[in-house]
């Protein structure tokens, strides 16, 4: 059945709406982040330090959307900021240990959802869905080139 018939769109995003939302409400209850800040953490925690510049280009965010999580995250006591050696103009971000305690958290409370999502793909249903979301992506960002 085509896209249209199945009302594709709709249900792609109804679902990653609904999928944020209560990975949202997970991530906070378990340690206060929502899911943006989980994922600027995830870097941050998995390099030791790094810039806002290099954060923006591994999520595809602008450098701005980042500072502004940054300080957030800055004001929680979850990571610090300092002025990046080689270019001042430039900032370096590194976790804390009340960041560190605070990422770990996530990953039980992520837990969940991954479940509910494995529940809605069973077997090689989810392999399936995967490789066809990742192909949408790269036609996607194919068209964004031109």
């Amino acid at each position: 059945m085509a896209a249209k018939e199945q009302r594709f769109f709709f249900l792609v995003q109804t679902a990653a709406h609904r999928l944020k939302m209560r990975a949202d409400a997970a991530m906070l209850e378990a340690g206060g982040l929502t899911t943006s800040q989980t994922a600027v953490m995830a870097i941050i925690c998995g390099e030791g330090s790094v810039s806002q510049r290099r954060i923006a280009t591994l999520l595809k965010q602008r450098e701005s959307a980042v500072g502004a999580m940054a300080e957030r995250l800055l004001k929680a006591g979850y990571i610090t900021r300092t002025r990046a050696a080689t270019d001042k103009r430039a900032w370096t971000l590194a976790p804390t240990r009340a960041g560190r305690r605070a990422f770990d958290a996530m990953g039980a409370a992520f837990a969940g959802i991954n479940a509910l999502i494995d529940e809605a793909f069973p077997g090689t249903d989810m392999e399936r869905a995967a490789k066809g979301l990742r192909r949408l992506i790269g036609l996607l960002e194919e068209e964004g080139e031109e």
